[in-house]
């Protein structure tokens, strides 16, 4: 049985118990902003709309951002071979993380009587700004706390020439969560440039910051799960982070297209935006390779589901569909539209929140002694949370298609109520697929929380086989080429899509009104998309489930992450 190897890692828990508080507590207003948007009348007055989707975006932000410190506190001292550096400012990290979430609930409802709280010409208390809303008196907090982070991490991480690829991936993440923040800490008169910088926060953060602790955390989660060899993984990380840094930095541009910024950004940011999947592509085929070299058995099954679905959402919701909408020629009828949540939902959650739900599955049964726990539970609550996703993203997109063909071609009103009916189905799936999702989340949540205080389920522990027949037809080994040919079918489906939201352009569409092509390859464009992304997770985890131990196999040693390996 693994064991846990530091005392201080045992910190991590707290951060992983909030990280599920939090989640229940966005996926309870994302359910009431589909109600919402079923009658908009629901709580009007008294939780407005864009208060509750303030709310939502932002618990999904911090709920996100304590699972990735709790799993960057637990892969520290295994990194560094010591205990985690100042016990006492990460119990002070964890309080100032609550502080700033009852800070922030608290003050958004002062967006519906427009108190931001202006001191020195600042705004203390709310400032508005889409995923940044937390007011200047909360961002301060949340700057000591990066501060904090950063300062725990490289103090006890060993000294930089030790430093594997791993360590470089966390090391230089922790430090940019805190210097991109300073971008978010200043008022700017100015709409235009304000929007500049805001983007600077929102796109450096997620598509930069944030992607690099990703890649870093699935190469430590793929050695500890699978044993494999630390040097193969460290390669991974380092061209992963490379290309994320090449095509994220000015892959920036693409936010830059309608906020009065010179045109030249419309080339230039549609070219680096469009580069921005090249490194998804290389996490993608990087997991494959880390999950087949060795041929082990699937120990610890929730764990590697939800990193599976973490690359695999990352590739379709980020690269795959942020692909479809940030050409210029795309964006100027997706923009504001449905089509962006459809994106939004698959990329933050399916990238980043899966990744830190696979760290607390690791994590919290070698912390409370249960790595033998019942797995049913939690391949059961990913299922449910990733074809919950799914549809909602779905039913997202094509209302969003339906939604740019009335505002945009025919420029009907949303408030005068052409839009609205039109709109009238997809706006009952989004809560009837989110009410799927929460019902996954619930059973996830009540799995984590309640490892290692429930009776061990005796069909958990699976005895060795002595011998075993190869596995044959949908459980069969997937070879590299048939995962090719899966990741060619995802992005031949989401040029689909790209074509269907150009041909928004063509005359018989824009000037005579008919919606006939776009709608066309909108129904076959998302839907084969969302299909062949749910085959394909089927198929890639039945072919790793049908490993089993043999007879006399023993458990091998984590491998010595702590080591450089150039």
């Amino acid at each position: 049985m693994i064991q846990i190897q530091y005392q201080t890692q045992r910190l991590s828990m707290r951060f992983f118990i909030l990280m599920l508080i939090l989640f229940l507590g966005q996926i309870g207003f994302g359910l009431l902003l589909g109600l919402q948007h079923t009658d908009p009348t629901l709580l009007a007055g008294t939780l407005n709309f864009n208060v509750v989707r303030a709310e939502h975006v932002n618990l999904g932000l911090l709920w996100i951002l304590s699972g990735f410190i709790g799993a960057i506190l637990f892969a520290g001292p295994m990194l560094s071979k010591r205990e985690l550096a100042s016990p006492w400012l990460i119990k002070f990290l964890f309080y100032a993380l609550v502080v700033t979430v009852a800070w922030n609930i608290g003050t958004q409802v002062l967006a519906m009587t427009g108190v931001a709280g202006w001191w020195a010409n600042q705004p203390w208390l709310q400032e508005g700004l889409e995923y940044i809303e937390a007011g200047r008196a909360a961002d301060v907090v949340i700057l000591i706390g990066f501060a904090i982070l950063a300062y725990v991490v490289l103090r006890t991480f060993p000294p930089v020439r030790q430093w594997n690829e791993i360590h470089w991936g966390l090391g230089i993440g922790v430090v940019a969560l805190m210097v991109v923040w300073v971008f978010g800490l200043f008022y700017v008169p100015r709409i235009d440039l304000q929007e500049y910088f805001r983007w600077f926060v929102v796109h450096y953060w997620v598509e930069g910051v944030w992607e690099v602790i990703h890649i870093s955390l699935v190469g430590f989660l793929i050695v500890v799960l699978f044993k494999v060899d630390v040097k193969s993984v460290g390669y991974a990380v380092f061209w992963g982070v490379t290309l994320v840094w090449l095509s994220g930095l000015l892959g920036n541009a693409h936010h830059y297209f309608w906020i009065g910024t010179p045109e030249f950004w419309q080339f230039w940011g549609s070219l680096f935006s469009a580069m921005e999947p090249l490194p998804l592509i290389f996490c993608f085929w990087h997991i494959y390779i880390d999950a087949h070299q060795n041929r082990k058995p699937l120990e610890n099954a929730p764990a590697f589901y939800f990193i599976l679905g973490s690359v695999v959402l990352e590739q379709v919701g980020a690269g795959i569909l942020g692909f479809t909408m940030t050409f210029a020629l795309t964006n100027v009828w997706s923009h504001g539209t449905w089509i962006t949540p459809a994106h939004g939902h698959l990329a933050l959650f399916g990238t980043f929140g899966m990744l830190g739900i696979a760290a607390a599955y690791y994590a919290i049964p070698v912390m409370r002694k249960a790595t033998d726990f019942d797995q049913r539970l939690g391949k059961l609550a990913f299922w449910l949370v990733f074809t919950g996703i799914m549809g909602v993203a779905l039913a997202f997109a094509i209302g969003g298609t339906v939604q740019m063909y009335y505002y945009r071609t025919l420029a009907l009103d949303w408030f005068g109520g052409d839009v609205l009916p039109a709109m009238k189905l997809y706006r009952i799936l989004v809560p009837t697929f989110g009410f799927v999702f929460a019902v996954g989340a619930g059973i996830l949540a009540y799995d984590l929380l309640t490892l290692g205080k429930r009776n061990r389920n005796a069909a958990a522990v699976e005895a060795p086989v002595l011998s075993a027949s190869p596995a044959t037809g949908w459980s069969r080994p997937m070879t590299g080429f048939e995962a090719g040919i899966w990741l060619m079918w995802m992005w031949i489906f989401g040029g689909i899509i790209t074509l269907g939201i150009l041909s928004f352009n063509l005359s018989i569409v824009r000037v005579q009104g008919d919606p006939t092509i776009p709608y066309i390859m909108a129904g076959v464009g998302y839907p084969g998309l969302l299909l062949v992304t749910l085959l394909f997770v089927w198929r890639f985890l039945a072919s790793l489930e049908a490993r089993v131990k043999t007879a006399g196999e023993t458990e091998e040693p984590i491998p010595d992450l702590s080591v450089a390996t150039a």
